[in-house]
């Protein structure tokens, strides 16, 4: 029976992005220790073991990544791997890109000049219309618009994107889960009109810890983010933050300082995102490239991409301490971290231990699930 690699690896990177304690940047430190997705699995028990995990992590098994596959080929979807063709660029430069991504429609729109509205989803009438105004114009003037099919602004996006051009829509759920489940027939527009992308697996209902990955895919797949009608603490303002952290130019229409819609679009002008009032002022201030700041924050960390399944790897370098240092390394990691988030960098420097030595207790403390590592090379204690 003939057994196609190129298949088996894609179900084996499947599995590693899929497996439990698996983030972004540990599938990443995988492939670069290992070489590959199956050799990664092995190992990963042991690691996590080692890390301090009572039990293996929960890994799905072959036959349950193939009907993952095999459903979203059903949808006329397909997969993207980083480091692979078709993964978008743009956001392959982000330290913590996903490690794949599932997507319908045509999925070179997402490699394309794009920009990403976003707002609040009670918007005013008057918020929607700008929405719908803007995107179509700068739809027109040949930008993908990039937004999250949420209520209100999101819907406003889109539209008037459909109406000068194309669009993305970034979600939360499943492919097969549209949400709110009335914005299914847009869904379907969006992807005839060029694509909706999400990290998730199919059969995911969105629940609000969905959102944070799906803000993060809508900050990554633009040059820039505008922003319409956020109130404070809002999504559209965890988007902005993202964004910033990955480089992106900010964006954001001023609203009236007696609506509370307004106020943390307002606040954002005041920290410097660009003033907009029409397309105008985006295509003006767009870069052709995002700004270095904010993707090189993790120089410890290479956050380059396996370059062709079952190839080796970005570089390992293997700590040279013995296996009683890493205990102590391990131990004082933890002493040294909490809650908050703590820069790697910083941590390396206060305990005095190699670089190399720290990633690999770092990886071993994220499969072990004791530690989160977030955006920016940060990383942070999880509770027990």
């Amino acid at each position: 029976m003939h057994v196609d690699p190129v298949h088996t690896a894609l179900v084996d990177h499947l599995r590693l992005a899929r497996a439990e304690g698996v983030g972004p940047v540990a599938w990443r430190r995988l492939l670069g220790r290992y070489g590959s997705a199956a050799r990664a699995l092995e190992a990963l028990p042991g690691l996590a073991k080692t890390g301090g995990r009572s039990e293996a992590p929960r890994v799905p098994s072959a036959a349950e990544a193939c009907r993952e596959l095999e459903g979203l080929r059903a949808l006329g979807g397909r997969l993207l791997v980083l480091g692979q063709p078709g993964y978008p660029a743009i956001l392959a430069l982000l330290d913590d890109a996903p490690p794949v991504l599932s997507a319908i429609g045509e999925v070179a729109t997402l490699s394309e000049r794009a920009v990403a509205l976003v707002g609040g989803r009670n918007a005013s009438a008057n918020g929607q219309r700008m929405a719908a105004t803007l995107a179509e114009e700068l739809a027109a003037a040949g930008l993908v618009i990039v937004s999250g099919l949420a209520r209100g602004i999101d819907t406003a996006a889109h539209t008037g994107a459909l109406r000068g051009g194309r669009t993305v829509a970034a979600v939360a759920g499943g492919l097969d889960q549209p949400y709110p489940p009335e914005h299914a027939d847009l869904q379907r527009r969006v992807a005839e009109g060029r694509a909706v992308v999400t990290e998730a697996p199919l059969g995911t209902v969105p629940q609000a810890r969905h959102f944070p990955r799906r803000n993060r895919l809508i900050a990554g797949l633009g040059l820039g983010v505008v922003v319409i009608e956020a109130a404070p603490r809002s999504g559209s303002l965890i988007t902005a933050r993202l964004a910033q952290e990955a480089g992106r130019e900010l964006f954001a229409v001023p609203g009236s300082p007696l609506d509370p819609r307004a106020r943390g679009s307002n606040d954002l002008i005041r920290q410097g995102a660009h003033l907009t009032e029409t397309a105008s002022d985006v295509l003006d201030n767009l870069p052709d490239h995002p700004s270095r700041v904010g993707l090189a924050r993790a120089p410890l960390f290479a956050r380059a991409a396996p370059e062709g399944f079952g190839e080796p790897g970005p570089a390992w370098e293997e700590p040279a301490e013995s296996q009683a240092t890493l205990v102590a390394a391990r131990s004082q990691v933890i002493e040294l971290l909490d809650a908050s988030s703590t820069a790697v960098d910083d941590l390396v420097r206060r305990c005095q231990f190699s670089p190399a030595a720290m990633m690999a207790v770092l990886l071993e403390l994220e499969l072990a699930g004791r530690i989160e590592t977030l955006s920016g090379a940060r990383v942070a204690l999880l509770a027990p």
